[in-house]
């Protein structure tokens, strides 16, 4: 063995606790990146290979009413590869145990052989036989929230009729891998599933037979998908045609489309902050070891070691320190990836989701590991390799000491004379102060990153579920109905105040710009569904125009005064030029809002409703519930209190792993940031605090300049950690899907408490080591040392 490498392992023994601080700290960051590159990665290798096994469609519409003769002409469209019809309908599921009445989509499937596109995965039973009657296969999502098995038998309000269905098997679909009902924020399997029933029988039932309402298609390579879907509405138009879309605006598919782009984030954005500290913690411990092995690098070149060993050297031990944190990374990066993994099995149903963990990212990992260890060494590097040996073996001059800034104004007056020896160091070593600040309020910034989703969720619910919508429950009609069923469901047992709306989908168009937009009408007098902006204001609905949500007009590039061409997809499909008279900064998807006569007048057609709004007697839920199941006309019911508690649920569940992993690395930066400053500072003033010792200080004393000084750094970094937390925060709320979600920006104080108390305890475990180290230190062996 080299005498440089016998040197080098007592280097890395010798400076064993701070090496292994410093090497948790890469090992976050290494570990950030493999979990949340390689689960995106997992998440995109398992949908397109379902999506590939199942024949998922590329191009998707839905219908009133077409017949099946109209396949032939979707088939001609230049670019088409496969053409996909069916029948798709909702229903109520009546389940035994369940007071609300479930929605089912039920998807029309034929039992001969396999659909063209959109097949499903069969996890249990058999498919449906030819000749069986009654039979419906559910999807796995539901069918595990209400313990659903083969053989069982479910009832389902079909058209208004009741029939008993027989289960036959369960399955999963590439439309469903996020089973979410359209117009939720969060899937609710207890209330919501898709199932799958004989074609024949469910067009027979709704008197489909020779027609069809949805279909899918896939295209050859190199078809312009936009020439496709102008085609494909042209062809639907006068058979209720509501808009032909990309499988990129598929909702499932939509989805995992944010999850991952929100690991994409995960894994660039956190992990720059690990292991840029990393870097910043092993320049001050190189710096410093190099400062206190002068003599031994300068008798080494007299020696005639070239400056690439000894530069080699020191560059090694560094090199040493980031492959054992990419190690420990790479472990944790597998053991964590594997927990988010199965955590997302909750939300989203593939036949096989394992981790895949990608060698191209362990690499990466590794690379930006040894990248920010060489950062951090270059500086120490060059004043090893650049020293001359004569002025190596004479000792470092003394600092340049002068009167500290609180001397200058004459506030030290106001100090105990530790105090001033606490504020002169700080300052006549300004470069480390202000970096072990900086790290410190990394710490904290992690923290306040970490968990302010949770206060900003909470803020999003309160505003839509409690400010936004004062309704209990939400009921959709089978098709547009007259205004005078208002004053029948106002009778209804338990209906306390109802209020109608109507919606329509249309396309809106802005020049080149343009988006599929659901336009609600609502009574001029509305108050169950108000119009409240993320800084709780409330906005009048105008007279006349469209109110529209911010991110809407953003899209189509307009503002308050411009006209929207709005093509209506319903009914006689007018075309027109509607003002917009105001905009919200509202907080789920794309909307537009009139009132309903305004509404009425704009597509032609006599005062209609889509659905109503109900408050309600909640003594009398049950009552209501078992009415409205059995009522001809409604289609659909939703109980707000079980979207919320399914949300609560869910989101609690979650946040709860995510907070105990922020607080576990926020520690992992403040311990290392604190631990590693006061070693240092340790290591430089030892002689200096033996002195004083010998002079008459006590233990207690001597400890306080030492841990003034941690207390310092890290006051002073906990308001900019909550800063930088702050702006992190924003940031991360930039890869949210914004035509999905709108999160409102809050962080509450208990994130702020929480933030900063980790730091805080940080630092008084490592105030407790660094205090241990002073209480074993021998006066006599200091005080020996060669000046």
């Amino acid at each position: 063995m080299y005498a440089l490498d016998r040197k080098l392992l007592r280097d890395l023994w010798a400076l064993r606790t701070q090496n292994l601080a410093i090497s948790l700290v890469i090992a976050c960051g290494v570990g950030m990146i493999i979990m949340s590159l390689s689960t995106q990665r997992s998440l995109e290798i398992t949908r397109e290979r379902f999506y590939d096994e199942n024949r998922f469609g590329e191009v998707f519409v839905e219908l009133k009413r077409a017949p099946d003769s109209l396949r032939d002409r979707l088939e001609e469209i230049p670019g088409m590869r496969d053409v996909q019809t069916r029948v798709v309908v909702s229903a109520f599921l009546d389940v035994e145990g369940l007071d609300q009445p479930a929605v089912g989509r039920i998807n029309g499937i034929p039992s001969e052989h396999l659909p063209v596109l959109n097949r499903i995965h069969l996890r249990a039973g058999r498919n449906l036989d030819p000749l069986g009657q009654h039979e419906v296969i559910l999807s796995e999502a539901f069918a595990g929230a209400h313990q659903f098995e083969p053989g069982d038998k479910l009832k389902v309000i079909i058209n208004g009729r009741l029939q008993l269905m027989h289960v036959v098997g369960i399955a999963l679909s590439p439309e469903s891998i996020y089973e979410i009902q359209p117009g939720q924020m969060i899937p609710d399997p207890t209330s919501y599933g898709v199932l799958w029933m004989d074609e024949r029988e469910l067009a027979a039932a709704f008197d489909m037979e020779g027609a069809f309402n949805s279909a899918a298609f896939t295209l050859l390579r190199g078809a312009s998908e936009p020439e496709v879907i102008r085609q494909i509405d042209a062809l639907t138009e006068e058979f209720g045609g509501a808009g032909a879309y990309a499988r990129s605006e598929q909702i499932s598919h939509r989805f995992l489309d944010h999850e991952m782009k929100q690991l994409k984030g995960m894994g660039t954005v956190v992990p720059v902050i690990f292991l840029g500290v990393a870097a910043f913690l092993l320049n001050i411990v190189l710096s410093r070891l190099i400062n206190t092995q002068r003599e031994q690098i300068a008798v080494l070149k007299a020696f005639g070691y070239m400056w690439w060993e000894i530069g080699g050297h020191y560059l090694l031990m560094t090199l040493m320190v980031a492959f054992m944190g990419a190690l420990m990374g790479t472990a944790m990066g597998i053991y964590l990836g594997r927990g988010l993994t199965h955590l997302y099995t909750t939300f989203f149903h593939f036949p096989v989701f394992e981790f895949y963990l990608a060698q191209d990212i362990v690499w990466i990992g590794w690379g930006i590991a040894v990248g920010s260890a060489f950062i951090g060494a270059i500086g120490g590097l060059h004043r090893a390799l650049t020293l001359p040996p004569a002025e190596a073996m004479r000792p470092e001059p003394p600092a340049n000491y002068q009167r500290s800034l609180f001397e200058v104004i004459g506030l030290s007056r106001l100090l105990s004379p530790i105090g001033k020896m606490i504020l002169r160091q700080l300052e006549r070593t300004p470069r480390r102060t202000v970096l072990s600040i900086v790290g410190v309020a990394l710490a904290v910034s992690v923290m306040v990153l970490g968990n302010f989703m949770e206060d900003s969720v909470q803020k999003l619910m309160h505003l839509m579920f409690s400010e936004t919508q004062r309704y209990d429950i939400t009921v959709a009609f089978r098709e547009p109905t007259n205004m005078a069923v208002e004053s029948e469901l106002i009778r209804l047992p338990g209906v306390l105040r109802c209020e109608l709306f109507r919606s329509v989908p249309a396309r809106f168009r802005a020049g080149h710009r343009e988006r599929l937009v659901g336009i609600q009408g609502v009574p001029t007098d509305h108050e169950l569904y108000r119009f409240i902006d993320e800084r709780e204001e409330i906005i009048d609905l105008p007279p006349n125009g469209l109110l529209i949500s911010t991110e809407l007009a953003n899209l189509l590039d307009v503002s308050v005064g411009d006209f929207i061409q709005v093509e209506v997809l319903e009914g006689e499909r007018p075309t027109r030029s509607l003002q917009v008279a105001a905009t919200i900064d509202d907080f789920a998807g794309l909307s537009a809002f009139t009132e309903i006569t305004s509404l009425g007048n704009a597509i032609r057609e006599s005062e209609t409703a889509s659905g109503a709004y109900l408050q309600i007697d909640l003594r009398q839920e049950q009552s209501l519930m078992r009415t409205l199941k059995e009522h001809p006309r409604i289609a659909g019911v939703n109980i707000k209190r079980s979207t919320v508690e399914s949300f609560n649920k869910t989101i609690a569940e979650n946040l709860l792993t995510m907070r105990m992993v922020n607080v576990i690395f926020a520690s992992i930066i403040a311990l290392g940031v604190i631990y590693n400053t006061a070693r240092i500072a340790l290591s430089e003033r030892t002689r200096e605090l033996a002195t004083l010792r010998v002079l008459g200080f006590t233990r207690a004393e001597i400890s306080s300049i030492l841990l003034g000084e941690l207390a310092v750094i890290t006051i002073a970094g906990l308001p900019l950690g909550c800063a930088l937390g702050n702006v992190f925060a924003i940031v991360a709320l930039l890869s949210v899907d914004r035509e999905l979600f709108r999160i409102p920006l809050t962080v509450l104080p208990k994130t702020y408490l929480l933030a900063t108390g980790t730091a805080v305890v940080s630092a008084l475990i490592a105030g407790l080591l660094v205090r241990r180290r002073l209480d074993k230190l021998n006066l006599i062996d200091v005080l020996k040392t060669r000046e």
